[in-house]
């Protein structure tokens, strides 16, 4: 292959936005030349005998003969062939042409241009082939032209100034073909991204450099904004700073403030910029007077001035003035007038420093809905975007309905955050057109993770759901786990709109066995053993706008059972009495949960939401109630009661998004199981409130609230004398969570945003404030067991010894000896302990980050217990991951 180079160059400026690239000639390519080959003569002017074209591979000689004014029988002129070079030369078709005169038979000679084969780009790393494509114009199969070549490699360094790249540089060359083809590869050196090093301001007065720096979206690049995307020069965003500066004095009354000028230049080693802002700040204004005058019937002017905000004497703020505007146009929109004209009239008085202010609203007719327009949803069907909407064709138009609409399709989850309800003007002017143009986005989420432990050995969980199935709005749910504690299998779907009526109805059927554990000198240790089989159906409706109304009914079966071989005394039924729960080797609580039981329950859910957001929100509040009667048949009893609110709003009108949850909840006994005495709660154990991850930051699963801990003694020699020790590992003190009756947690998060390169990413940090307990359970009757114990009354003719087997498991017999006479070891001295059941709260802080990753969207906190009680269990970090498809 032959390999011609051709330059083409961005040279670096220290002008504002002046960025100049040069182009030299194309090696391979002869420039028109500057006189046709044209023999001088003074001889009279000859007539054109014939024209011929030779050197064509493409194109038929007539086509070339279109091009140009010469024609056969005319008088050959030196005039008409340079009018004849020029016009073939304009169509780009060829790269050389000549034109000569043998007493009348004309000859024209050209070289056409090649055929481009394939683009090819090499170099770029920072911007993707797909982004830069799209910006290259010439394509193969067609005819190769420098112009074409020269505006792709001015297109794509565009494209790297816009990514802050100033110092990028793309070189073509030409890969030679065979018959008169070319490859052409566009070389880029990408160069590093020029950063803003320094922003100055000159001119300002009343406020400093860095209150000014703080109002502008460009910042200076410092090491700890190494996730902000506003470090790095761009000349729009510099104008767009301009802009920020005159709304920021404008707010502060500051009517007469502009830039004199902004002025970007390179650093000498033109890598970084320092940018210059020239202002002149002027007087501050204060408010005169203001008032609204309306032509519209259904507006009392003296009654909406009594309603504006700014008042005669306050400072001018120009953001209130345009808060204002809006706020009478969506008052004019609740009456139905859609295109009202609000007009603000300034009157600047420069000698008293006052800026009086009259809103004229213009009249204009009512307007009604002519037509509901649904585009770009390809799966979702129309109905399930048409049934949001609070408007139907023929209504009288209302802009709070119109902005309600956009916040329920939002809430569906199923389209662009982004998303509006337009508004045009329909075909008479008492119409209107609404359209609500979608963009779909994944709704299906996907969550599969594997592993391999020492303790549950191999560990699978995955669960799938689809929020719009079918592209019905149906939701379909399925989640199936295992391990060799744990296995979980369950499948639920959710009907919206039931006969496409505001009836929502939804079902789901379960099957969980569970192991629960604790843990002892580091091994895990089954303690009870649950499989529940069961289902629910609930059934919802909506009182109005905000209001939502749900029943339900479950029926779960709970079978509770404990290793026999290590909580029951004479497990193999070899002793004088049947095979029973020991509480000294389960505790009683356990025994008292074994047994098999019948749930079956009804309840009901009573919620506010106004959200603007279900899934993400941003302003707006709920509050919810929610109370269970478990009675309704089965042989359990009790009524639970929860309650929750929520609030959302933005911090001082910034994109900080403050969040604040408070919930709490009750569950009271409907039966007597037995007396305090005997340690038994009325409360199942498996029915109680339990509080820690995920609900609970900083804490481990169920690692707050009330928990029986069995601490083990070893012997020691101390001073000549054996004594028994507690031990204070951790890890070797088995440790029973057991729930409570009552529970509160409260939330406060804020969620930071970030410039638009992390945006991109798809994260979203946020540092936040957790505060809880859970409380209120009748206190177990602890054990004390020594080495030897005295007769029992499941044992009353002989006592019991505790030794420690050849696994390692702890053990009773009748006799102190083994089988072969050898003696027993004896097991540690235990003591039970009864920790955590108290209402004083647990505090936790800490951070998260949510990251749309591309595996999926994956959650992780770090937190730390500020607040605990003796026998809390704390954890630092936690994370989950999943994927949407």
């Amino acid at each position: 292959m032959k390999l011609k180079t051709f330059g083409i160059y961005l040279m670096g400026s220290t002008a504002l936005t002046a960025v100049v690239a040069s182009a030299p000639a194309f090696a391979q390519v002869t420039p028109p030349p500057v006189a046709p080959t044209v023999p001088a003569s003074t001889a009279p002017a000859e007539q054109i005998q014939s024209i011929t074209v030779v050197g064509t591979q493409r194109l038929e000689p007539d086509t070339v003969r279109s091009y140009i004014r010469l024609r056969t029988g005319q008088a050959w002129t030196q005039a008409g062939a340079d009018q004849a070079l020029k016009d073939l030369f304009a169509t780009e078709l060829f790269a050389d042409v000549a034109i000569r005169n043998n007493n009348g038979a004309v000859v024209i000679e050209v070289r056409e241009n090649p055929v481009v084969n394939r683009i090819i780009l090499e170099g770029n790393k920072r911007i993707k082939n797909d982004k830069i494509e799209p910006e290259i114009k010439l394509a193969p199969r067609q005819i190769y032209s420098r112009s074409k070549v020269r505006a792709d490699v001015a297109r794509i360094i565009e494209l790297y100034k816009r990514q802050g790249r100033f110092a990028a540089t793309v070189e073509p060359k030409l890969v030679q073909l065979d018959q008169n083809r070319v490859d052409i590869v566009f070389e880029i050196t990408e160069g590093p991204k020029s950063k803003v090093q320094q922003i100055n301001i000159i001119g300002n007065e009343k406020f400093s450099d860095g209150r000014l720096r703080g109002e502008m979206v460009t910042k200076q690049s410092r090491f700890y904004r190494f996730f902000s995307s506003g470090t790095s020069y761009d000349p729009d965003r510099l104008a767009f700073d301009q802009q920020k500066l005159r709304q920021f004095y404008l707010t502060q009354g500051y009517a007469d403030f502009r830039v004199v000028s902004a002025v970007a230049e390179l650093t000498p080693d033109k890598q970084d910029f320092i940018i210059t802002y020239v202002v002149e700040e002027g007087e501050r204004y204060k408010f005169g007077d203001v008032k609204v005058e309306s032509q519209i019937r259904d507006f009392d002017s003296e009654r909406m001035t009594s309603t504006l905000r700014m008042k005669k004497g306050d400072w001018y703020d120009a953001k209130m003035v345009e808060d204002t505007v809006e706020g009478l146009s969506e008052t004019a929109g609740l009456f139905g007038y859609a295109f009202a004209d609000v007009s603000p009239d300034f009157n600047r008085d420069k000698e008293s420093l006052t800026m009086s202010i009259t809103f004229n609203v213009a009249e204009t007719p009512r307007v009604f809905v002519e037509r509901i327009d649904i585009n770009g949803n390809t799966l979702t069907q129309d109905k399930v975007v048409r049934r949001e909407f609070r408007l139907n064709e023929g209504d009288a138009f209302n802009s709070i309905q119109v902005k309600r609409t956009a916040e329920r399709i939002k809430s569906l989850g199923y389209f662009q955050e982004d998303l509006e309800v337009e508004q045009a003007q329909g075909s008479a002017p008492d119409r209107i057109i609404l359209t609500t143009n979608v963009e779909e986005k994944a709704t299906g989420e996907l969550s599969l993770s594997a592993g391999f432990s020492s303790i549950e050995n191999f560990i699978f969980q995955g669960s799938i759901r689809q929020r719009n199935f079918r592209g019905l709005g149906q939701e379909l749910r399925t989640n199936i786990s295992y391990s060799s504690y744990s296995k979980s299998a369950e499948i639920g779907f959710t009907e919206p709109y039931l006969f496409d009526r505001s009836i929502a109805i939804s079902g789901d059927i379960f099957r969980r066995d569970l192991n629960s554990f604790n843990f002892f000198n580091n091994e895990r240790n089954t303690t009870y053993e649950q499989a529940t089989t069961g289902g629910q159906i609930r059934v919802g409706v909506p009182i109005n706008e905000f209001l939502y109304f749900q029943g339900r009914y479950g029926l779960s079966q709970d079978d509770i059972s404990l290793d026999r071989n290590s909580f029951f005394t004479d497990p193999d039924g070899t002793g004088p009495l049947p095979a029973v729960c020991d509480p000294i080797l389960a505790g009683r609580f356990l025994c008292d949960a074994i047994g098999s039981r019948l749930t079956s329950s009804i309840g009901y859910t009573l919620l506010y939401d106004d959200r603007d957001n279900r899934i993400r929100p941003t302003r707006g509040q709920s509050f919810g109630i929610s109370q269970d009667f478990a009675g309704l048949g089965g042989s359990v009893k009790y009524i639970k009661t929860r309650l929750n609110a929520d609030k959302y709003w933005r911090i001082g009108g910034s994109n900080f998004i403050l969040g604040l949850s408070l919930e709490g909840g009750y569950i009271h006994p409907l039966e007597n199981r037995g007396s305090a005495a005997d340690g038994i709660d009325d409360v199942r154990l498996t029915d109680r409130f339990y509080l820690g991850e995920p609900q609970m930051r900083g804490f481990d699963i169920r690692g707050v609230g009330p928990r029986v801990q069995r601490v083990f003694f070893e012997g020691q020699i101390q001073n000549g004398a054996p004594v028994n020790v507690a031990i204070t590992d951790r890890n070797r003190i088995q440790d029973d969570a057991i729930g409570g009756r009552f529970y509160y947690l409260g939330r406060a998060e804020v969620q930071i945003p970030l410039g638009s390169g992390a945006k991109e990413l798809g994260l979203r940090p946020s540092v936040f404030v957790d505060v809880g307990s859970v409380f209120d359970v009748t206190q177990p009757v602890l054990q004390t067991v020594q080495q030897r114990s005295a007769a029992t009354a499941t044992t009353p003719s002989a006592p019991l010894y505790y030794f420690v087997d050849s696994a390692g498991a702890l053990q009773t017999s009748t006799t102190a000896t083994n089988a072969d006479g050898s003696a027993r070891t004896p097991a540690l001295q235990f003591e039970e302990r009864f920790f955590g059941d108290t209402w004083k709260p647990r505090l936790s802080v800490g951070f998260g980050v949510n990251w749309n990753s591309p595996f999926g969207p994956f959650r992780i906190d770090i937190a730390r217990a500020l607040l605990k009680e003796p026998g809390d269990d704390t954890k630092l970090f936690t994370f989950n991951v999943g994927t949407q498809f």
